[in-house]
This record gives structure tokens, sequence and C-alpha cells, in this order.
């Protein structure tokens, strides 16, 4: 799955560049991680601002148009990959990773191999990962301060225009794996990164490397083909994108493809080899909330606006908002299984005020009229 990314950020902008006190540099460095880890998270690295590489590659990704409709992508220029255009003064970035799979892969294939059921990206299913990192980080800035005295910082998790994972790759945590997902070779993918940008002069960790060698199972697996070359991923074609970022129609010729998927995809994670060494997180916020693990398509598609947003609070999945997720269930369940149970459950939405939904409702009618049919007359 590849998670999108929102333009907000947050904390206290750097002043000015300043030499650290007496503690030292490659003391205050080991230090950081070592509170790291004490605060939750599986790794920390420190990284500089340059990013040539990695802007010349998403300039050149911006004009191929595969952002979609995410026109913030563009909207910052070059701030996104010149981190001291953004928080003018940061010298360094203090990079974080926290595992969030919420339990064994074995379970998630069991939910996509069930067509009645509805399939949510993991990362989505517990707490908004936005706010538990957003907190660990400010805590860890904020023993900085307590060591070091005040000090310029600005906190972001997948916010703002920020090129995390080539940053996290510079800072040792992982590579950019060929499905553009952070990949480390201990760990493999499923975690969430954050980051510190600062004024402080630190010692840098060594760069990752690239350890996908000619595997190509991301790129394979694929539902909808996104991935279009190795490193290289079309976001118009992704189900994250269309189940999440995406605000319009969906491609007829896409929702076929998304099976049960209503909120992200995890496929090409989940034929990574290096996820045979994932662990299951150990954060409380990051486990499954409300019984979305185990949901059904129909119990989710008889929601209200009301329900949704109740259910749905201090959940990443409520800023789709409650039109969106009514369009990606139908879609799923006119991919489902042929039930009387299925086609009412439609037809009580045919008159939903939202045009969108109709629209993505009434084709679910017509894909399931056509199953029947071809039933009937005993065409496969």
């Amino acid at each position: 799955m590849t998670r999108p990314s929102r333009d907000d950020g947050d904390a206290t902008s750097p002043g000015a560049t300043r030499p650290l006190p007496q503690i030292g540099r490659a003391t205050l460095a080991r230090s950081i991680k070592d509170w790291g880890l004490e605060l939750g998270f599986q790794q920390v690295g420190i990284t500089d601002t340059q990013l040539g590489d990695a802007e010349a590659r998403f300039l050149s990704w911006l004009r191929a148009g595969y952002q979609g409709d995410m026109d913030y992508m563009a909207r910052h220029g070059t701030r996104r990959s010149r981190p001291a255009d953004l928080v003018p003064g940061t010298l360094t970035v203090i990079c974080t990773r926290m595992d969030y799979l919420p339990e064994p892969q074995v379970a998630l294939e069991e939910v996509l191999a069930d067509p009645a059921r509805a399939f949510v990206s993991r990362y989505a299913l517990g707490r908004d990962y936005h706010k538990v990192l957003r907190r660990r980080l400010q805590r860890l800035a904020d023993r900085i301060a307590e060591t070091i005295g005040p000090f310029g910082h600005r906190v972001f998790v997948d916010s703002a225009p920020v090129l995390e994972k080539p940053l996290a790759q510079k800072a040792g945590l992982g590579w950019v794996g060929k499905h553009t997902n952070l990949i480390n070779h201990r760990n493999g993918s499923w975690f969430f990164l954050g980051e510190i940008y600062t004024d402080l002069d630190l010692p840098l960790d060594q760069p990752a490397e690239d350890h996908c060698g000619r595997c190509r199972a991301c790129l394979d697996v694929c539902p909808t083909g996104a991935i279009v070359s190795p490193y290289e991923l079309d976001a118009r074609r992704c189900i994250s994108y269309l189940t999440i970022e995406h605000r319009g129609s969906i491609p007829e010729p896409l929702r076929p493809l998304l099976g049960n998927r209503i909120y992200g995809c995890d496929d090409c994670q989940l034929v990574c080899p290096w996820n045979r060494f994932a662990r299951v997180t150990q954060e409380s916020e990051l486990l499954p909330r409300g019984g979305l693990d185990t949901a059904t398509l129909i119990a989710l598609f008889a929601w209200d606006e009301a329900t949704f947003l109740a259910r749905t609070e201090g959940s990443a999945i409520r800023r789709i908002g409650h039109r969106r997720w009514l369009r990606n269930l139908a879609v799923a369940l006119g991919n489902g299984p042929m039930t009387l149970e299925v086609r009412l459950a439609l037809a009580a939405r045919t008159n939903h005020p939202d045009p969108l939904v109709r629209e993505h409702v009434q084709w679910a009618l017509a894909r399931q009229a056509e199953d029947t049919q071809a039933e009937a007359t005993g065409v496969s």
C-alpha cells in the first residue's frame, strides 16, 4: 500500500543556527536515538538536507502526471525537496520509524480471500497515526530541549511538503523499494515514518543500500498495474489513491480490480519477501478499533453519516467522508457474491442524495445483474 500525504505541519519553527553545548555532537546523537527507542520508535537516524537526486525523480514524476488530482504535491515547488527552504535554518533531520502491523500477515490474506468482508489497509485500523507519532516526536524534541536548551525544530508526520522516504533512506532507516515504500532489511516495510527538522549540527548516519535485487513481486501482484516500472508508481491507478485521495468517480475499467478493498491496498507489501521479518506492533493505539478488521461489506454499507463519524472518530479513515466511504463500499459490493442481501442493500441506496454514491450503486447493481444473467445462462 502507498500511504497518501497531507500538506499540514505542526510544532515550532527553527531559530538561528548555533553551536551545541558541551554535551558534544556525537553524544547528543546517541542520546537522541536512545530516547527515541524509549518512546516506542523502532529506529532513529539522522541525515542532512541534500536531496538533489530525489528532487529530480520527484519532478519527473510530477511531469508524468502520476500525481493525478493530488494538486498539493506540486503546490509547494521545490520546498518539498529542500528542507531549509520549507523551514529556514534546518541543518539536519531526525528520522524515525514505528511498526504498525496489527496482526500476522496471514490474517490479511484471509480477509482479501473473502469477498463478503471489507478490506481496510492495515495502517488505518488503529488510532490516526498522525496523532500517535506526532505526540512521540514532540516528546523527543522536548527531551532534546531539556538537555541542550531551546532549539529550532519542526515536527512532521506524513504532513506538509516533505520527501520523507528519501530522507529516511539517507538516514539509514531503509531503502525505497520498487513499490516506492521504504523497506528495512531487518523489519520489512510495515512501519510509519516521522521527522523532526532541526537547526542542530549533528553527525550523520550512513544511507541504506537497495536490496530489491531482481525481485519484481510487487510489480506483478499490483491489482491495477499501478507500479508501472520499478520505483515508479502511477497514483492514478493505485487503489490507495482511488479509495482515499480521489474525490470523484472511480474509473469504470478499474472498479472490478478493487475487489473488496474499500480503504487502501496492501498487496505490494504482502508479497514483499523482506516482510517475512516484519513484527506485529506493540503499540496498543495502533491495534484495530471498532471491528474494522473483521467487518462485512454489508454491515459497513449500512452506516449512516452519523454512525460513520462516530465509528471513525480518531481514525485516519474519517477524512474521506461518508460519501466516498459509500462509493468505495458500493464498488466492493458490486464485485462481491451475488446474494439477495447484497442486492437489497444496494437497492436501499439507489435514491441517495449524492450523485457520486448513486452512480456507483447503479454500477454495482448492474454488475450484479450481469453476473446473475451469466449464471442463469451458464456463461462464465
